[in-house]
């Protein structure tokens, strides 16, 4: 379960205080697949970053008792001097799983073959996003988050990613933010709508599209 008590966020801009939540409780309860919905510039993106653990709140907590994965796809944590599989390796091991697993698993979806060997900043971004893709579907995550991307590549490769992912949600959750409703409708069951800061709560998927429509269109 992912909780959020009296969760914060704000920055501090240059046209003043831009407040993204403002004492938020909510929960994402286990075993359930969650769509964000919201409009452009509310601060989803930021929302999921509070969820996965790669952004603070200014108050309040996250309350997790799983493992969550980055947004699926997410490149921006490599490092660029390491080589594909140093980076992999160096990411199985903070999440306590078996680099080698984790590495052949990783290396043989992103098909990206000898380049594997070199440094990620020799990379293209087609690259980068399959290696990530491949590497975020090898770590064994109890929820993944999707910030928009469910599959990366030309039509073949994105094929490969959707099946995947949807294997992998056998077992797993999804928490994901997309405007596209299909993709709501094919993954989710319920959802939350971030509006002026707060986030309300939809045990029904068609509820949610709905006033996404209504408020957000």
């Amino acid at each position: 379960m992912i909780r959020f008590s009296n969760l914060c966020r704000h920055y501090d801009t240059k046209v003043g205080r831009k407040q993204v939540l403002e004492r938020v409780n909510a929960v994402f309860e286990d075993g359930e697949n969650y769509a964000i919905m919201g409009p452009n510039g509310t601060g989803k993106s930021t929302l999921m970053r509070l969820i996965s653990g790669a952004d603070m709140p200014s108050s309040g907590r996250v309350h997790r008792d799983e493992i969550v994965s980055w947004p699926l796809g997410f490149y921006g944590g490599f490092n660029g001097t390491m080589t594909g599989r140093e980076n992999v390796a160096f990411v199985a091991r903070i999440y306590g799983q078996d680099p080698l697993r984790v590495l052949r698993e990783t290396e043989a979806f992103a098909e990206i073959d000898k380049s594997i060997a070199l440094p990620v900043s020799t990379y293209s971004t087609g690259m980068r996003q399959r290696l990530a893709f491949g590497l975020s579907l090898a770590i064994r995550f109890d929820t993944y988050l999707i910030d928009e991307i469910t599959a990366v590549g030309d039509a073949r490769f994105k094929k490969k990613c959707a099946e995947a992912l949807s294997a992998r949600l056998e077992t797993s959750r999804v928490i994901m933010i997309s405007h596209t409703i299909s993709t709501i409708e094919k993954y989710c069951q319920r959802g939350m709508l971030l509006w002026q800061g707060s986030l309300y709560e939809y045990d029904e998927i068609g509820d949610l599209i709905a006033d996404y429509k209504k408020f957000c269109s």
